[in-house]
């Protein structure tokens, strides 16, 4: 018997989820999710009805996107590793919608996105869908995200370490600060090989010894491994991806110089980061709204990279 996916069941898009939410005041960013809870499955939806530029930083060995643009009117994020790629082409299919199918040139919707493998914990073969894609977008809001197994981190576990039963689950974070006129928001989906690591340098989700309850850096995981002689194994299919909005206006070179900023600074809250069998992706993106002298650009990546560190951080709350 084939294994149950897609094309062999029927699926209901879930748009509307329970438990902590991230309430913000960012009008020009809209935001929907959408899973389908047979897999558990889904993905998130950033939609900017105005479009916004974008700059995108992509590391590791294991990376799958789509679009790519240097201007969007929406990201998606999806599990499903390369087919989840197909819920991207539903939001441009609904967008398309919502412009009464005008096809002139500076109609039509640009629409990048990014994917996480996460079959490793699920028996199916479902993945995130055009119809999926669809649903999230219309289900698109202002100022609401839920953290959590939900959307593109239904699925995602963190800390596989050198061991996939090391790993933990994990979803989809998100934090907000302003400064000034300055509105910064960060959302992550952390599907990553490395444990999440707080301001205090403690290992605080995966890495997890399930004998002894601890859980340790990979860097001791690894002297001991090494020491009893016990080769490593990573496991394969980690991604951690990311979207850093900001409504402070910034030119093409400076949003660039941001997104490798803020990526960067990532290291400190997920380690290892950016290995082999890692995918991460960084999408920075300016609404372009405010100007804020106060806030000069290496500051402002400063601000960025405290808000995606919290962004992670938001997962570790939740458990």
């Amino acid at each position: 018997m084939s294994r149950i996916t897609n094309d062999n069941t029927t699926l209901e898009p879930r748009t509307s989820f329970d438990g902590r939410l991230l309430e913000f005041d960012f009008p020009a960013l809209q935001i929907g999710v959408a899973e389908y809870e047979a897999g558990p499955t889904g993905c998130t939806v950033f939609h900017f009805p105005s479009g916004a530029l974008t700059a995108i930083d992509v590391r590791g060995g294991s990376v799958g996107t789509i679009g790519n643009y240097e201007w969007n009117h929406a990201i998606c994020l999806a599990g499903g590793s390369l087919y989840g790629l197909e819920a991207a082409t539903g939001v441009a299919a609904e967008l398309f919608a919502q412009r009464e199918y005008a096809t002139s040139f500076e109609k039509i919707a640009l629409v990048s996105g990014a994917i996480i493998y996460d079959y490793r914990p699920r028996a199916n073969a479902i993945y995130p869908d055009k119809a999926l894609g669809r649903a999230a977008l219309a289900a698109a809001q202002p100022g609401l995200f839920p953290i959590g197994r939900w959307g593109a981190g239904c699925s995602a576990t963190v800390g596989k370490g050198f061991d996939f039963r090391q790993g933990e689950p994990s979803g989809q974070g998100g934090a907000f600060r302003q400064i000034g006129v300055t509105k910064i928001a960060a959302f992550t989906v952390v599907n990553a090989l490395g444990a999440i690591v707080n301001r205090q340098g403690e290992v605080v989700r995966g890495h997890l010894n399930r004998d002894t309850g601890e859980r340790q850096h990979s860097r001791d995981d690894l002297e001991r491994k090494l020491a009893s002689a016990e080769l490593p194994h990573p496991a394969p299919g980690n991604t951690t991806l990311t979207v850093i909005v900001t409504n402070q206006k910034l030119r093409s070179r400076s949003l660039d110089q941001l997104a490798k900023q803020v990526h960067t600074s990532m290291g400190r809250a997920i380690q290892p980061f950016h290995t082999s069998m890692d995918g991460d992706t960084l999408y920075a993106v300016t609404t372009a709204e405010v100007d804020n002298p106060d806030l000069p650009e290496v500051a402002l990546g400063v601000a960025a990279s405290e808000v995606a560190w919290d962004a992670v951080l938001s997962l570790v709350d939740i458990y």
